[in-house]
C-alpha cells in the first residue's frame, strides 16, 4: 500500500496531482487549487525528485509554493536528508520524515496525527 491510500486508510483527505489532476486540464493551476486547498504538504524526496529540482523543472514551481507554507514535511525515500540540502537547503531544513527509519504505516500514522491536530 502507497503512503496516499495509507492515508486515506486512516481518514485523511489526500489531495495528489498524479491521481487528482484530468486529463487535459491545466497542470500548474491545478496544483495551485490543490495547495490553496491544502492544510499540509508532504514532499516525497526521491532521488528522480532530486534530479528534476536541480534542473528546475515543473517540480521546482511545485516546491517554491510548498516552501512558503507553515506546516511541510518533506520524506526522504531511497535518498538522505545530506542529498536533499545540497539540491535544496530550504526543504533540507525542515523537520521531517525517512523511509530507511520508519515504515510507511508508521508515517502515514505521524502524518494523520498532525493533520488531526
Amino acid at each position: 500500500m502507497d503512503l496516499h491510500d495509507l492515508l486515506e486508510s486512516r481518514g485523511v483527505s489526500v489531495w495528489f496531482s498524479e491521481k487528482d489532476v484530468l486529463l487535459g486540464t491545466t497542470l500548474l493551476r491545478e496544483i495551485d487549487k490543490g495547495l490553496a486547498a491544502s492544510r499540509v504538504g508532504v514532499v516525497l524526496v526521491t532521488p528522480a525528485l532530486l534530479r528534476r529540482l536541480a534542473g528546475e523543472g515543473i517540480a521546482d514551481k511545485k516546491l517554491s509554493a510548498l516552501l512558503a507554507r507553515d506546516l511541510l514535511v518533506p520524506i526522504v525515500h531511497g535518498t538522505t536528508y545530506e542529498a536533499l540540502r545540497e539540491v535544496s537547503p530550504l526543504l533540507g531544513s525542515r523537520s521531517g520524515l525517512n523511509t530507511a527509519e520508519d515504515s510507511m504505516a508508521n508515517i502515514a500514522a505521524k502524518l494523520a496525527e498532525l493533520v488531526s491536530l
